[in-house]
């Protein structure tokens, strides 16, 4: 008996630990691919493991999933604005040991940048993975 009252003291210390901080919440339900502004975010004393404690980390950044009105946000469920739509034709360059190759390919996924999607290139119909640039230019990866 005495296992199982340290046991469940140790699971829920970090979780004590954490609900004593601040963490942003959603001041209203936020779509995904939504723009995240200051009038969108509130801070509360919510219990959570992995949730941001500065707004400033996630304002200009976009929602990745649907955040919903006073829950706690997460660093995963935001990422930067996307750069490149699903089915844009975008510049895509192979660079390998002084070849350098450039084409148009057709973004399958929508990314911002450093995003890894797949991309198929338009000439050979060949699909291949890439890393997004700010400018919205894949550049295929290993």
């Amino acid at each position: 008996m005495t296992r199982l009252v340290i046991l469940l003291w140790l699971l829920a210390a970090p979780l004590a630990a954490e609900e004593a901080m601040r963490h942003v919440v959603a001041a209203r339900t936020i779509p995904a691919k939504t723009v995240i502004g200051p009038d969108d975010l509130l801070l509360r004393d919510v219990a959570t493991l992995g949730g941001v404690t500065d707004p400033q980390q996630i304002i200009g950044r976009e929602a990745r999933v649907a955040l919903y009105a006073g829950r706690p946000i997460r660093r995963a469920d935001v990422g930067p604005p996307a750069v490149v739509e699903r089915n844009e034709i975008v510049p895509l360059i192979y660079a390998r040991n002084g070849l350098i190759i450039r084409t148009e390919g057709r973004a399958l996924d929508r990314a911002g940048p450093g995003d890894v999607i797949r991309v198929m290139n338009v000439m050979s119909r060949q699909s291949i993975r890439a890393r997004i640039d700010d400018k919205g230019v894949a550049h295929a990866t290993d």
